[in-house]
């Protein structure tokens, strides 16, 4: 096994459940696959994917810090200052895109024409390597920094905790400033599942989008699928599978209630649990210090 991955196991035993996790510590801890197996079959929850790419969002299930989803042309205001972070990703005509390689440096004044579809997006974790603090045969605590990527020059650090069990796997995620230190974050995870044939999800309200698919601030009922979309939701996510094992995955958190929900793709669905809608650090900013870090936790249960 590679430096970079590490894997979870649950102990082995006659007529139970078997799960697995592969954590690549060298593309922002996330998870390459999540299997599920007992005597006859095996399942693998996360979509199939033989790409590898670190700077790439669309594969595995990785966590988001210091902020989730498109930060607007990478620029917010906190504490009289404005603040600018490096574009890593460029809007698609439709839903996605793609990323911006090397990132540029974010547009200084009135924003226009292409600019307004380029962002900063998912944090500065995702694509960099996180060091392992503790690890057991089921369990690992990954932390990393999160200045000295994209401009980013809070200090502080973010932290998760992935524990896998024969029927769940249980992370938390959590984002401290450095002693005297004081910024806006959110957090959340962004899980490429297998594709199933239905989606279960019951939404309070929908947020609405403008021209180029971010978050006005305002809400609305939601609409119907396919979504790109982010919901206030205070209930699990079901997909269905058709199939003897595992045939429904539910996605749950204790303390996040916004919700992006992905179901456009062929071949996966997104259902990523945040802090915070996209462009939460000029929407919904929530401050992290030392003394109050920004914590959230997701299970996945089969």
């Amino acid at each position: 096994m590679s430096h970079d991955l590490v894997r979870l196991a649950t102990p082995e035993s006659d007529g139970s459940l078997r799960a697995t996790a592969t954590i690549d510590l060298a593309a922002g801890a996330r998870i390459r696959q999540i299997t599920v197996a007992d005597e006859t079959d095996v399942v693998e929850l996360l979509a199939a994917t033989d790409e590898h790419d670190p700077f790439s969002t669309g594969w595995g299930s990785f966590p988001m810090a210091p902020w989730a989803g498109r930060l607007r042309n990478g620029r917010f205001r906190f504490f009289h200052r404005d603040v600018e972070i490096d574009l890593n990703h460029a809007d698609g005509t439709g839903t996605g895109g793609g990323p911006i390689r090397p990132p540029q440096a974010a547009p200084v004044g009135p924003i226009s024409g292409d600019d307004r579809r380029r962002h900063a997006i998912h944090g500065t974790t995702f694509a960099r390597r996180w060091d392992v603090v503790g690890v057991t045969a089921d369990s690992v605590e990954v932390v990393c920094r999160l200045d000295g990527a994209l401009g980013w020059d809070f200090p502080g650090v973010a932290r998760q905790l992935i524990t896998v069990s024969p029927e769940r796997i249980n992370l938390n995620l959590s984002v401290e400033a450095d002693d005297g230190a004081v910024f806006p974050a959110s957090v959340g995870w962004h899980p490429w599942f297998a594709k199933p044939t239905r989606l279960v999800a019951h939404p309070i309200a929908m947020f609405e989008q403008d021209d180029i698919g971010l978050p006005t601030g305002r809400l609305i009922a939601p609409t119907e699928p396919p979504w790109d979309d982010c919901f206030l939701l205070r209930s699990p996510v079901e997909l269905h599978y058709d199939r003897r094992l595992a045939p429904v995955v539910t996605i749950s958190s204790p303390d996040c209630e916004h919700w992006v929900l992905y179901d456009k793709p062929d071949h996966a669905t997104c259902v990523e649990p945040q802090s915070g809608p996209p462009n939460a650090l000029n929407l919904r900013p929530e401050l992290a210090t030392s003394a109050h870090p920004i914590g959230r936790a997701m299970s996945i249960n089969w």
